[in-house]
């Protein structure tokens, strides 16, 4: 080999393999004090896309966890309120017991419907004031909202909360002005000795809602009964009629029966568009409005049916809301879990293992410092040409 100076192939490639190891140690210090694997594109193209759809899914589960606790709190709202109008709907059923004997006098009426109307007073700002972060729950303004529990964009990510029930103003309005009683409509015999068969009834309320009941399965049939007595005792035994309408015997002068007169517990008005066989429609009840009274003990009485409506509808309203909790409890939790088995996955693709990068740190270090080293004696190595400059 001759000895040339203009060109250095042993400096040259010294300095080739000492640029690699520097780039290879810089990579490691970056790694190393990153804590991350993948810092660009460039390490890992395929790992850096999966794990970042693996982040997004993660960030979005945080998220929506919080979402899950935000609905949790305003049920606890809601359902807080709730437990006080219940308590108030047992006050005010316990003055109308106490208005339904006439023990009473005048004076003492007078009283319990003050103490009535205060209470339903209480109901109204109850249902006005109620509300989470400005969003009214009570008022009946919200019959449903919806809470993104899911870290995507599907209909399965997301939560409805149901507050048709829990419309607290619409109670306080039945109570005050509502349908308390109807007569109940009247059912004429129309052709002794065909008395019988499966009926339907229907019930419209003041505000329009209707209840509609047909008798069970296996309610004897026509011309079984030859006197309306017998047919109001098989209405009264019929579970499905009796769970919404109570029902009377007419009598005519002689003390015999001559129809019935069936009567809603809800207080609406009765229709039939398919009255019992042998029996045709006679006077239609009229509704008594005005809300709850406690002037007569037939009022009161009244008054206790409709009440006991209202707190029907507030037990089976927290009991959604009881349904809901549980519901986003049980979400909260499997977020939690599928949090955490991402962020694993997430780890185990993006995160350096410090263990395997610092071997390859001190690797690259010593290789360097040699580079180094055989980079200064290639330098050195020409340096014969002057002693045949001499």
């Amino acid at each position: 080999m001759g000895m040339q100076i203009n060109t250095n192939i042993a400096a040259n490639n010294s300095y080739r393999n000492l640029s690699n190891t520097q780039n290879d140690l810089s990579k490691s210090l970056e790694k190393l004090s990153s804590g991350l694997r993948i810092n660009r594109a460039a390490d890992d193209a395929a790992g850096l896309a999966i794990s970042e759809g693996l982040r997004s899914q993660v960030g979005g589960l945080t998220v929506a966890s919080r979402n899950a606790q935000d609905g949790i709190s305003l049920i606890q709202t809601a359902e807080g309120s709730l437990t006080e109008v219940h308590s108030i709907l047992q006050r005010m059923r316990d003055l109308a017991v106490q208005a339904g004997s006439d023990s009473n006098n005048v004076k003492s009426r007078e009283a319990i419907t003050t103490e009535a109307k205060a209470l339903n007073d209480e109901l109204t700002r109850i249902s006005e004031t109620s509300n989470f972060n400005g969003i009214q729950l009570l008022d009946g303004s919200q019959s449903s909202l919806k809470f993104q529990v899911g870290a995507d964009g599907s209909a399965s990510s997301q939560i409805a909360v149901d507050l048709s029930g829990a419309n607290v103003k619409s109670i306080a309005t039945t109570l005050a002005n509502g349908t308390t009683a109807a007569t109940g409509s009247e059912f004429t015999i129309a052709a002794v000795g065909a008395i019988g068969g499966p009926a339907t009834f229907t019930s419209t309320t003041a505000a329009g809602v209707q209840t509609s009941v047909t008798t069970g399965a296996g309610f004897p049939a026509a011309a079984t009964f030859t006197s309306v007595d017998g047919y109001a005792d098989a209405l009264r035994a019929d579970a499905n009629f009796s769970s919404a309408f109570t029902v009377s015997v007419t009598k005519d002068a002689n003390g015999a029966g001559n129809g019935i007169i069936v009567s809603a517990k809800d207080g609406g008005v009765v229709s039939s568009a398919t009255p019992p066989a042998g029996l045709a429609v006679g006077t239609v009840g009229a509704g008594v409005t005005g809300g709850v009274k406690f002037d007569t003990a037939t009022n009161a009485q009244a008054a206790i049916t409709l009440i006991d409506a209202q707190i029907t509808k507030v037990s089976t309203a927290r009991s959604d809301l009881g349904a809901s909790q549980n519901r986003f409890e049980s979400t909260i939790k499997s977020l939690s879990v599928s949090k955490e088995n991402l962020s694993a996955a997430e780890s185990r693709i993006r995160d350096t293992d410090m263990a395997e990068e610092m071997v390859k740190y001190t690797r690259a270090n010593v290789l360097s410092q040699a580079g180094t080293a055989m980079l200064a004696q290639a330098n050195q190595s020409n340096q014969g040409v002057l002693q045949l400059l001499r």
